[in-house]
């Protein structure tokens, strides 16, 4: 059994991660935990809050109960809008409080779409366009290209948690180019576990969401690989280790 921690910030779309594991269908257990939000408001300083480090110690023991072997910062805007540094600042404090590998969605999205062979990207973001652009700053820095970028400007995780299949569809169309290899939604707000095949067959190529990226960002800090065609093309990389 390998046992992943999740840090979730509040209660959105949570509800994700046990899809998700249901879909590994294999001996993945995930875990989730949340942590207190500052304002569940999309704005740069409210996020930066969410992702404090006090605020992120607070779900630190009840994952070390769970047994898990790693743990991600499932708060995609709570670790970008610090800063390509701040992120890798926050990653380090996260894995020393925890006492085990450690790392967030947002370095979840640049590992899985080097994983992909992926370089230039469209982002669908349902943050406003300020919060938007520090996203995609945030992905130059880490040497991928931008090809498109749209914005719903949603100012609430409360609201973005109540999208279904129709409104997440949108959203991805509406950033989409063909000069775009990948579409990246980043929100973990957002339920997308249930719309990945809907999303990637409409579209025609890799689609990466947050919560589906925040769980294979937790297998690949514990080594493992699995073969789950209902996640994505993500999880459909070889080597595969399927138990």
């Amino acid at each position: 059994m390998t046992a992943l921690g999740i840090l979730y910030p509040g209660h959105f779309a949570e509800d994700d991660y046990p899809r998700i594991e249901q879909l590994l269908g294999s001996d993945i257990r995930v875990d989730v935990v949340h942590t207190a939000i500052a304002e569940g408001v999309y704005r740069p300083d409210a996020l930066r809050e969410t992702g404090s480090a006090g605020r992120l110690a607070e779900g630190v023991e009840a994952l070390r109960l769970s047994g898990a072997e790693a743990v991600v910062w499932a708060s995609t805007a709570g670790s970008f809008t610090h800063g390509r540094q701040g992120a890798h600042d926050q990653v380090r404090t996260l894995a020393r409080t925890a006492g085990m590998p450690a790392s967030s969605t947002s370095f979840g999205f640049e590992h899985a779409l080097r994983e992909l062979g992926v370089r230039r990207v469209a982002v669908a973001a349902a943050y406003p366009q300020e919060v938007t652009a520090l996203f995609t700053d945030f992905l130059r820095d880490a040497g991928l290209e931008v090809a498109a970028a749209h914005s719903a400007g949603v100012t609430t995780a409360a609201q973005v948690a109540t999208w279904g299949e129709p409104e997440v569809l949108e959203l991805a169309r509406a950033a989409d180019t063909a000069e775009a290899e990948a579409v990246v939604l980043p929100d973990t707000a957002l339920h997308t576990a249930s719309h990945l095949g809907v999303l990637e067959e409409e579209l025609g190529k890799p689609v990466l969401t947050a919560n589906q990226v925040s769980v294979w960002e937790a297998l690949r800090l514990t080594d493992r690989r699995v073969n789950a065609p209902g996640l994505g093309a993500l999880f459909t990389r070889e080597p595969i280790v399927q138990v």
